[in-house]
């Protein structure tokens, strides 16, 4: 099993609205193929050093997290998260 987090800093501005849009876009892509488990959230601590969105995705492999990455219905909503993110990060890990 492959654990795949990502975390994300929306830009100075982006509406409220528009963080929700992208988290329910990232949680549409629970039915994926290749997609074991997948949970989205906003940060509740705020911290000075906190990001403003998480992702965590379980993948059975590293093959299906590669065609995830690729999938067509990821490739707009990571994009989507690239516009509106001043900055993202991401870990992958086994599990």
């Amino acid at each position: 099993m492959l654990l795949h987090l990502v975390s994300f800093k929306y830009k100075a501005g982006v509406a409220a609205a528009v963080r929700t849009q992208h988290r329910e876009r990232l949680a549409a892509l629970h039915g994926l193929d290749g997609v074991v488990d997948l949970k989205v959230g906003e940060d509740v601590v705020r911290s000075p050093r906190s990001y403003d969105t998480g992702l965590s995705v379980t993948f059975a492999d590293r093959a299906a997290l590669d065609a995830y990455q690729q999938h067509e219905q990821h490739v707009p909503v990571a994009q989507f998260g690239v516009s509106v993110c001043e900055h993202i990060v991401a870990v992958d890990f086994e599990i």
